[in-house]
């Protein structure tokens, strides 16, 4: 039988606040364990939750980023359950009325299309803390740092039929989330964790299978794993006529499985009611208005213009946008250099290539934009071969600057005078009499090679710094 899998995602993203949702604790990264934490946090007995504006507004850029409706008024919600990082037995959410309601997100294909993603809401809510199991021999402790940070969790309808399309969704959120500047997106940090949901049908059919839920995962290339793997157990449960249980499960990526966490809640069974300390939200069409104003060219809007302005492939140009520290640097050399093809070219082979090898991203990398473009602009003026500017590279990304002092010092400067390499090239023809005569009998191809021949041993005259193309030119000129 052939199955379809059938995926709903909910991804929980970290605004980029400073203090928590509803505390003045920090929401810094990587403190000591429970040091970023006040009464509140810890649910002792009086504390009451103050709502961090900043939170809000972020959700807001949010939904206008994606095109969604925005909840002129919303309300919070608690979510009653019992775990040890939760201290007040129940986490402050969204579920009646979400700050985010319905939005298509678009998200692009390698092939230039779009795969439109039916948004179903986004929704402020609190983070738990965390429970710790390795630092107390045979004790779990709790690390109540978390605990309160602001979190949007954005939910999709089950649209996605494939891990390709939740990488590619997943990705291009991320690439939204980070130009609008409401999340960093870090996902080693939990900035961004992702819930998948899926079930399997027989192929063909309109109903939903019994789903479940993958829990908690934090990068792509274990969600693509996780879902391969779930998939395939479900599949040969339903193909050995066993049924599927619909329940929460984690990914264990050293074993390559998926485990039964807990059953799978649902709406009932949180007994959602209002928060009764907190009061609505209630957002006018000014507000909506100035944030709108306020927001930055979108990758989508980028993508456009790459290809229609600046002649770029549409996978390039969806390449070029998935980070906005990479979209923002090479902005920088392609209007620098005037050769926005090059720019691409360069930023995504030989930049990309280094920071891969380095294991770092673009916002970590300390090479400069303009000199990048400098030496673009160097092979343009044929002051450098392409083979020259490999080399020229290398000094910059280990920290030199100015292009035109590293070809100065190397002695890089390509030859482009025609006069100097005439020299060369009649002292090639006099002694290699017998490459001529078969030169000017030969077919093309023989041609191309003797031609290869002499450009060899050209470079090497010149200690490789003979411009290629004018040498070829001159070569075919004397040889013919």
């Amino acid at each position: 039988m052939h199955w379809e899998m059938v995926m709903g995602l909910e991804v929980h993203l970290q605004l980029a606040t400073h203090s928590k949702i509803f505390s003045s604790s920090s929401t810094q990264f990587g403190a000591e364990v429970n040091t970023h934490t006040n009464p509140l946090d810890m649910a002792l007995p009086g504390t009451l939750p103050v709502l961090n504006h900043e939170a809000v507004t972020l959700a807001i850029v949010f939904g206008l980023g994606i095109g969604a409706e925005i909840g002129k008024i919303s309300r919070f919600d608690r979510k009653n359950y019992f775990y040890p990082d939760l201290p007040k037995g129940y986490q402050i959410s969204q579920f009646f009325e979400p700050i985010v309601k319905e939005g298509i997100f678009d998200v692009p294909l390698e092939d230039g299309s779009t795969f439109p993603v039916r948004i179903l809401r986004a929704h402020l809510e609190e983070d738990a803390g965390k429970s710790v199991h390795d630092a107390i021999p045979a004790h779990t402790g709790i690390d109540l740092n978390r605990a309160g940070t602001p979190l949007l969790e954005v939910v999709t309808e089950p649209d996605f039929r494939t891990s390709e399309q939740v990488i590619a969704y997943l990705k291009a959120l991320h690439a939204l989330v980070t130009y609008l500047g409401i999340s960093d997106g870090n996902m080693s940090e939990g900035s961004m964790r992702c819930d998948v949901n899926i079930s399997l049908r027989p192929m063909g059919e309109s109903a939903y299978g019994t789903r479940t839920e993958l829990k908690n995962i934090n990068s792509f290339r274990f969600i693509e794993r996780a879902i391969h793997v779930e998939s395939q157990r479900q599949q040969d449960l339903l193909e050995a006529g066993h049924t599927v249980t619909q329940e929460t499960r984690l990914f264990d990526p050293d074993r390559d499985e998926t485990r039964a966490m807990r059953s799978k809640e649902v709406a009932n069974d949180y007994r959602y009611f209002p928060d009764p300390d907190l009061l609505p939200i209630v957002i006018d069409d000014a507000t909506i208005e100035n944030i709108r104003a306020s927001l930055p060219e979108l990758p989508v809007a980028k993508r456009l213009r790459y290809t229609e302005e600046l002649g770029l492939s549409n996978y390039d140009a969806n390449l070029l946008t998935q980070e906005r520290a990479t979209a923002e640097f090479f902005e920088i050399v392609a209007e620098t250099s005037e050769n926005p093809k090059s720019a691409a070219n360069w930023v995504l082979g030989d930049v990309s290539a280094a920071l891969n090898k380095e294991g770092i991203s673009m916002s970590d990398a300390t090479l400069s934009a303009i000199d990048v473009a400098t030496l673009i602009a160097r092979i343009d003026d044929n002051t450098l071969s392409s083979k020259m500017a490999k080399d020229v590279f290398d000094a910059l990304w280990q920290g030199e600057t100015d292009v035109d002092s590293i070809i100065d010092r190397k002695g890089l400067k390509q030859v482009s005078d025609s006069g100097a390499l005439e020299v060369i090239i009649n002292a090639l023809i006099s002694e290699n009499t017998a490459q001529v005569e078969q030169y000017r009998v030969a077919d093309e191809g023989k041609q191309k090679k003797l031609i290869g021949f002499f450009v060899g041993q050209a470079m090497k005259a010149s200690k490789g710094q003979a411009n290629p193309q004018l040498l070829n030119q001159l070569l075919k000129e004397k040889l013919g």
